[in-house]
This record gives C-alpha cells, structure tokens and sequence, in this order.
C-alpha cells in the first residue's frame, strides 16, 4: 500500500497544488492521500476525476494530526519516505523501498524538522529547488519502474485512447470524439 500525507495545505494559495499531488497519487497508483486540515473543494475536484477515468477506491482523507497519522501508520508497518531537496538521492535508495508499504510525504510551506527527524528516509529527486509535484510523479515511477504509466482502471466512465494529434475519449459502451469530456 502506498499513500500520500500532503502536509501544510493553505487552502487560500495551495488548491491547485494540492489538487495536482492528489491527482498524480491516483493517475501513478497510490492507495490513497491525507492532507492536513480540510478543503471540501479538493475533494470534490478528485471525487469528479475518479468518478471518470476511474480508481473509485482511491482514498481522500484530511488529518488534523499529521503526526498521529505517521505513529499509527509506522504502527502498522509504513515506512515513512519524506521528499526533499534535502534528502538523499532517489537513485541510492529506491530498491530498498519496492514492495514496501509507504506513506510518501509532501511538504507545501516550510516543512517542520520534526519530519526529517522521524522519518525512515529524506529523499531527494534533485537538490535543486523544484515542485513536490514533480517530485512525487518521479518517486512513483521510479518506485513502480514505469509500470503505473500502463494502469487500466476497470471503474472508469471514459478512456483515453492514445492519439498523435487531437484528443480521443472513448466513453464505456460507446465512442466520443472530440475536445474531450467537458
């Protein structure tokens, strides 16, 4: 199992953010993702996505307590991989982390020490400024080796068909061509 622990989400500046690290969790085949405090809006924005292009099973929960949330997931087994800039190369510990649960966690404003003193790992995709957007969508496909870019999710209402040039979105049970879904 993975999931994603958003941390520090400010609902007046972060939505989109956050609403873009909740959709990459469920496009690249996380389980689920907590984000601290509540914003009904990304979950509605992710409820709609699922509803469409499936993974219906895909958890959005919201933690008041993020540091509960890690005792009791470490508790159950999680090891806890925190992304920064900050960390370790992603290359020099990858392997130890497949087929391990993980909660992977994001920052948004600065990230208090705590989490990088109570995590297992600090993990860097570079040390570099960068977004933890990209951050999470290179530590998953790295974790899943490219096998989530291939994911079939059995619940959707539509399906993108691969195109060249244009957009084609095959709806279940019947085709639509066109600028998409909307």
């Amino acid at each position: 199992m993975i999931y994603v622990l958003r941390l520090g989400h400010r609902p007046g500046r972060d939505k989109r953010i956050t609403t873009h690290v909740a959709l990459v969790a469920r496009a690249f085949c996380c389980d689920g993702i907590f984000i601290e405090g509540r914003d009904e809006s990304i979950l509605k924005s992710v409820e709609k996505v699922k509803k469409r292009f499936g993974k219906k099973g895909f958890l959005v929960d919201f933690t008041n307590s993020p540091r509960s949330l890690l005792n009791e997931l470490r508790h159950r087994g999680f090891t806890l991989v925190h992304l920064t800039m900050y960390g370790i190369s992603i290359d020099n510990i990858i392997e130890k982390l497949k087929g391990k649960n993980i909660l992977v966690i994001v920052g948004s404003e600065k990230v208090e020490r705590y989490y990088y003193e109570v995590v297992d790992y600090n993990v860097s995709v570079t040390n570099q400024p960068h977004s933890e957007v990209a951050a999470l969508a290179i530590f998953l496909d790295r974790l899943f080796s490219g096998r989530e870019l291939y994911s079939k999710f059995e619940d959707a209402e539509f399906l993108v068909i691969p195109s060249e040039r244009g957009k084609k979105v095959v709806r279940i049970g019947k085709e639509k061509e066109g600028k998409g879904t909307n």
